[in-house]
């Protein structure tokens, strides 16, 4: 049963029913409970929902487990789709510049579509994938949006999308051999988003890998790096908003980083305090302003390691007090830590080959206290900084 004909199965009445039937079955009960069904049930029927039951646990990490629980998801539509709370902020984002109606183009299985609908911006949900439309279609309805979301199973570039305020692109990044880096080997490629994005009447916004190189955003456009509780989730480019920006958000909150074309930080000697810029910061090369706001500098012209004299207090960055620091010895590490009782030891690094993994076994650290390792390069030298957080 291939994934379109397992979908309109479960929207039987009796896939339904199956479905609620084993919501909650636990992974390692799945074979003595797949057994008792197919008594009574057919075995592919059993099998499309135990497996979507699966992807509904799977799936409520970027849902929740109330949403996740009602939606139907494709193997690929967990992998590929928004988290619901990035999605929300770009709804935000739209109703905020006047939107009231979006394609959505790609839209997978219906992430951002529920997002923008929720937020009462009519939709047009396109994607070529049969059962992915379907998908798209059963999650509109799940969640009583039916009437704002429209789906059509299409190929996106033969689309008109002139009926509608603003264009929302998430052009497909996987392909047969895992991610794909080149903007122009997306699907549909990033050229032809940016074409069908310069034609929207109010805005438009096109989703692209976090690693999207800077010199690929076009001049015309805005760029936002997005991350959520730490993660760097995704990068927007953004028209009929600011062209040139570039900014890192923050989620939750959202909390905004501006890029203010700051040159790169000076390196200078390591203070008492080392600044991690958060991910997205880093990704927008939005260092700098971080270590304007603390009056820092880098630990080495390569690493985005900020380090200062004084605590202040930046939600773009998680600080750290710095209380030694020695060339990278494994041995004079593990005197240390067993000089200060640390059982617990949480390693970063930032240009070191040293895996975590691996240092932790050889130090091998005993004891009621905790501590933080970061290994590093300062001033072009292997170092270890050793520290804890902030307080």
């Amino acid at each position: 049963m291939n994934d379109l004909d397992a979908l309109l199965a479960l929207l039987t009445a009796e896939g339904r029913a199956l479905l609620d039937e084993v919501r909650e079955t636990d992974p390692a009960r799945e074979l003595a409970v797949a057994t008792r069904l197919r008594r009574t049930h057919p075995a592919e029927l059993v099998s499309a929902a135990l497996g979507q039951a699966r992807l509904r646990q799977r799936a409520a990490v970027k849902f929740g487990a109330r949403d996740a629980g009602r939606m139907f998801f494709t193997p690929n539509g967990v992998e590929q789709s928004t988290r619901a709370s990035v999605a929300a902020y770009r709804a935000e984002r739209l109703t905020a510049l006047g939107v009231t109606s979006v394609a959505d183009l790609c839209c997978g299985i219906g992430g951002d579509a529920i997002a923008l609908a929720r937020a009462g911006i009519r939709v047009l949900a396109v994607d070529r994938d049969p059962a992915t439309a379907a998908a798209a279609r059963a999650n509109a309805d799940a969640l009583g949006l039916g009437e704002l979301i429209e789906v059509r199973e299409a190929d996106v570039t033969e689309v008109d999308t002139g009926g509608y305020d603003a264009v929302f692109v998430d052009p497909a990044r996987r392909g047969g051999r895992g991610r794909i880096f080149d903007p122009e080997a997306y699907s549909p490629p990033l050229s032809w988003a940016v074409e069908a994005a310069r034609t929207a009447p109010r805005a438009a916004a096109l989703k692209v890998a976090p690693g999207i190189p800077h010199e690929a955003v076009p001049d015309d456009a805005e760029a936002e790096w997005i991350s959520d509780g730490g993660d760097v989730k995704e990068a927007v480019l953004w028209f009929g908003t600011a062209p040139g920006a570039v900014r890192a958000t923050l989620l939750p909150g959202p909390r905004t980083l501006l890029g203010t074309g700051l040159p790169d930080p000076e390196v200078r000697t390591p203070g008492r305090y080392l600044y991690e810029p958060d991910g997205a910061v880093i990704r927008a090369h939005l260092v700098a302003e971080v270590a304007e706001q603390v009056g820092g500098g880098l630990l080495d012209a390569t690493i985005a390691y900020v380090t200062a004299d004084e605590l202040l207090p930046t939600p773009y960055a998680t600080a750290y007090e710095i209380t030694d620091r020695m060339p990278f010895n494994v041995k004079r590490l593990k005197a240390l830590l067993r000089e200060r009782g640390v059982g617990t030891l949480t390693v970063k690094k930032r240009g070191s080959a040293v895996e975590p993994e691996e240092l932790r076994r050889k130090v091998k650290p005993q004891g009621p206290n905790a501590a933080t390792v970061f290994l590093t390069r300062v001033a072009g030298a292997p170092t270890m900084l050793i520290g804890h957080p902030a307080r």
